[in-house]
């Protein structure tokens, strides 16, 4: 697993986000709702149950997980 060095997003952060739904989230209760934040990372979080929080990505690492959802490796 790699480790980031970036600080985790602030709840301050994570709440001024502008969230945005997922287009294949459907009526199966997986709804998942992303953001890029002002720090620049990417969150991503549960749109059914908030009080989850969310996970963080820097940039990089956020493009190594698209790809991977994309070529089907994950």
């Amino acid at each position: 697993m790699i480790e980031e060095s970036a600080p985790r997003a602030s709840e301050t952060e994570l709440e001024r986000a502008g969230w945005h739904k997922s287009t294949y989230s459907g009526s199966n209760n997986g709804c998942v709702e992303h953001a890029i934040l002002a720090s620049g990372r990417h969150a991503v979080r549960d749109s059914k149950d908030r009080s989850l929080g969310a996970h963080t990505f820097g940039p990089e690492h956020w493009r190594a997980f698209v790809t991977a959802v994309q070529d089907g490796s994950l």
